[in-house]
């Protein structure tokens, strides 16, 4: 992709990132694009981190990280409320451009009323429909004008069905930064290096946090009592309050130094990590820590969900991996004895944790060489161009 020209004239972009994941990536792209074209002007939904690079952010995305039907049903009026304000916006004002990142029950809807106000769309993330309800393509072909897709094969199966699209590399590559070795990183953050260290992420949604903390912290609890030396660090979402997290230790008596900085050195520090599925397990990844994922869905969302998932993994590394390289514990596997289990078994069988970490090694080789960022401002402002 060439450099393009600044624009003489303001323009006015739209960007809708309804998760924490999303507020890292929107603020990314944002800087990249601010620095091609300071006359940018981006506003929609995101959270703390886009706001710090400069995007207004008329909707909190604190309020809008759900998942699930029936955790989705529960936040109704704060997502149809700033749906409509957005919508509104498109016909009013009508944005230069539409930047969608993942979130596609949200984000799908908004394009279709996007296409109907004439605003061109731009999906960077995609919504994994080549897991689960692949009739989606469909529709995307039909409301989105390009794809700017982050994992490989993302690409061969858009173009499948007609969608234009770009693989930019993961941004991940790029924002997974460790600066310091395991005992400097457990040093920096008043751990002893000396002994276990290990992590507890327990996503960055309320009802994830209402749903797997407390079997978070009751693993936790069990493993505490056979390694008596373990230490355990938790950290806490941009779209989280601490205490949304520290009721919950003191009730189970679990100490665990809590932060919101430096997560990629705290990762390096620890010796295993306990993880919800998310975007962040792809960081831990990337970081070369062993980990077991965690997750759970109400017995509906998960029925559902069931019948329609075509992937047989549900953790990022392990789909981008093709294989099962760290363990999974879903519904009710997903219970602090089994979890307590596979992190005693990573912190005692050096073999076991060694082949886990290379593993993890050749997944950073299969997400691209990094830029992906820049590789998406390039393509907003040539759509843009397009016009």
């Amino acid at each position: 992709m060439s450099d393009i020209t600044p624009a003489t004239t303001p323009r006015n972009i739209m960007i809708v990132a309804g998760e924490a994941s999303g507020d890292i990536y929107g603020a990314d792209l944002a800087r990249e694009a601010l620095k091609l074209d300071r006359s940018l002007h981006f506003f929609g939904i995101g959270g703390a981190r886009m706001r710090e690079a400069g995007v207004e952010t008329l909707v909190d995305s604190a309020d809008m990280a759900v998942v699930g039907l029936v955790e989705v049903l529960k936040h109704f009026d704060v997502i149809s409320g700033a749906f409509l304000r957005l919508k509104k916006i498109l016909f009013a004002d009508r944005p230069d451009l539409l930047i969608l990142i993942d979130y596609p029950g949200f984000n799908l809807r908004l394009a279709k009323a996007a296409r109907k106000a004439g605003v061109k769309v731009l999906y960077y993330i995609s919504p994994q429909i080549w897991a689960w309800r692949q009739g989606r393509v469909k529709k995307m072909a039909r409301l989105v004008d390009h794809m700017a897709v982050i994992l490989p094969f993302e690409a061969p199966f858009y173009e499948r069905a007609g969608v234009p699209v770009s693989f930019v590399g993961h941004p991940m590559s790029d924002l997974v930064k460790v600066v310091a070795e395991r005992d400097e990183a457990a040093e920096s953050f008043g751990l002893d290096p000396s002994r276990r260290i290990i992590g507890l992420f327990p996503g960055s949604r309320r009802n994830e946090i209402d749903r797997l903390l407390p079997v978070i912290v009751d693993a936790a609890v069990l493993l505490k009592k056979r390694f008596p030396d373990a230490q355990f660090v938790l950290p806490v979402a941009s779209t989280l309050h601490d205490d949304d997290i520290t009721p919950q230790l003191t009730a189970a008596g679990l100490e665990a130094a809590i932060t919101r900085e430096r997560i990629h050195d705290l990762i390096r520090a620890c010796d295993a990590v306990i993880s919800v599925s998310g975007t962040v397990t792809l960081e831990i990844a990337l970081v070369g820590t062993p980990m077991v994922i965690i997750y759970k869905l109400s017995p509906l969302t998960y029925h559902l969900a069931k019948r329609m998932v075509k992937v047989d993994n549900i953790g990022l590394c392990n789909i981008v991996a093709g294989e099962t390289v760290v363990k999974e514990l879903i519904q009710n596997e997903a219970n602090p004895a089994l979890i307590a289990d596979e992190v005693g078994s990573i912190l005692t069988d050096a073999g076991y944790a060694g082949r886990i970490r290379e593993k993890l090694a050749a997944v950073r080789e299969r997400l691209g060489g990094g830029g992906a960022s820049a590789n998406v401002a390039r393509l907003i402002l040539a759509t843009m161009e397009d016009q």
